[in-house]
């Protein structure tokens, strides 16, 4: 399988990319390993999957050069990301 992510991190900023495994490509974000996320803490806010690569790989660059695709597509887990960020702030001042 491959993935198609949305990542968000502590400050609300996203990250959209594929992979063939989720668990291995967060922890190269969340190890400084992917020069555009270094610096930053990560975390899934969204992934849809696909059986062929060529289709994820599609996804990934319309959502990357579609504004209205990506645009609609955080609409629609515009809640998740903010629960996301609140988890954060909660874990971070200890609430």
């Amino acid at each position: 399988m491959y993935y198609v992510y949305i990542i968000v991190n502590e400050e609300g900023k996203t990250y959209i990319g594929y992979t063939g495994n989720l668990e291995k490509r967060l922890k190269s974000h969340n190890a400084g390993e992917t020069q555009s996320t270094k610096g930053h803490k990560w975390q899934y806010a969204y992934y849809e999957a696909f059986a062929d690569k060529k289709d994820a790989v599609l996804r990934e660059k319309r959502l990357k050069d579609h504004g209205q695709s990506k645009r609609q597509l955080k609409s629609r887990i515009d809640r998740s990301i903010k629960e996301i960020i609140r988890c954060w702030r909660e874990r971070r001042t200890g609430e």
